[in-house]
């Protein structure tokens, strides 16, 4: 090997690293090292274009026949790392984890859209939840987005926007550290710049961050202030209702200054799940832990004789609110995960049969 051919691989490697490249990713590539393929990265989706980058050059590519025949294979989404043949889409490199929801419009409806999965980005390092302080402000959202998160084993950071617009955003910090355990929290303003800094390290280089939350909550002025100019278009804030308004339509993955790269998305109107894997019992620990103390192992926490729960809530150990949460989303991703194993229509006789028996043992319980 050449001198330059040599500077020119290492160069290659620079440019891929920097877009978040691992030997998780080298080790698949170099299973197909003599098939002269090209690695690079997914950066853009839109419908059957995909715009990829190794991190030097940018292609509009398309995908492979048998890739888009293949039920059982891959379809890129944003973040992925994919290996060219020329402007041609070859094959998905296996994912190292996902951010999923279930497909939109499925959350509490009976129909198949339900048993759908919609990726909304792939290879990710750190999960921005972004929140608005302004009338987006909700902590059962944020404890349904923190539910989504960890259900996709991935790392959740929370991120409050338009500081400025309270006299005491502080007290709305705590609010969401007292739900979100152990979860980096910060706020940013736009009067302040220097609240940015706190972001710095979750870019740095080789590292991905995506970017959640409702429509207008200020995710791609966000993006423009930690890049240091527009690379991202936004809309002035609603006179109405005090709120930003939706621009972002696609997923973009954006390579920062800093050195990492950030995808940004569109407004996520409805969290419905689709990895039903450990998120509740990470977003909701403190009930995990009274609920050790209840006296059966299967308890349901709302009828139970000798359910600890119960208890905590009556005494005000655990919000009643909060609880009402912690207890419909586990009924959700019950539901879903019955409706995988089972048909629809047994699920919805068998549930139903459930609550009888649960309004009997009240009425017992009353009498």
């Amino acid at each position: 090997m050449s001198s330059n051919q040599s500077a020119n691989e290492n160069a290659s490697i620079s440019h891929l690293l920097r877009m978040g490249w691992t030997p998780h990713f080298q080790a698949q590539l170099e299973q197909v090292s003599n098939q002269g393929f090209t690695p690079a990265r997914v950066i853009g989706v839109s419908k059957d274009s995909f715009r990829t980058s190794d991190g030097d050059r940018e292609w509009l590519a398309t995908l492979a026949g048998r890739l888009r025949h293949d039920a059982r294979g891959i379809f890129p989404v944003t973040g992925d790392w994919v290996l060219m043949a020329d402007t041609v889409i070859a094959r998905v490199l296996v994912r190292k984890n996902a951010l999923s929801r279930g497909a939109s419009g499925a959350r509490n409806k009976q129909d198949e859209r339900s048993q759908k999965e919609q990726v909304i980005a792939a290879n990710l390092d750190t999960i921005f939840i972004v929140c608005g302080l302004d009338r987006d402000f909700n902590l059962r959202r944020i404890e349904r987005y923190l539910t989504l998160v960890y259900n996709c084993d991935l790392n959740p950071v929370i991120i409050l926007t338009k500081a400025d617009l309270l006299p005491d955003p502080e007290s709305c910090v705590a609010e969401v550290e007292a739900v979100a355990f152990g979860v980096p929290v910060h706020q940013v303003s736009a009067s302040d710049d220097a609240c940015l800094a706190s972001l710095e390290p979750y870019l740095s280089p080789g590292r991905t961050t995506t970017m959640v939350g409702s429509s207008g909550v200020g995710k791609s002025t966000l993006v423009n202030r930690l890049y240091g100019r527009n690379v991202q278009l936004t809309r002035s804030t609603s006179i109405h209702v005090g709120k930003g308004r939706h621009t972002t339509t696609t997923r973009d993955l954006i390579v920062m200054p800093q050195g990492g790269v950030v995808i940004d998305n569109p407004g996520i109107r409805e969290i419905a799940f689709w990895e039903l894997d450990g998120g509740i019992a990470t977003a909701f620990p403190e009930i995990e832990k009274v609920a050790l103390g209840c006296r059966f192992a299967d308890c349901s926490h709302t009828h139970e004789p000798g359910c600890r729960v119960l208890e905590a809530v009556a005494e005000g150990e655990i919000p009643r609110n909060r609880m009402g949460n912690y207890l419909k989303m586990k009924r959700e991703m019950e539901y879903l995960s019955n409706r995988r194993r089972k048909s629809a229509d047994r699920v919805e006789k068998e549930r139903w049969k459930e609550v009888a028996l649960k309004v009997k043992a009240i009425k017992k319980r009353r009498d």
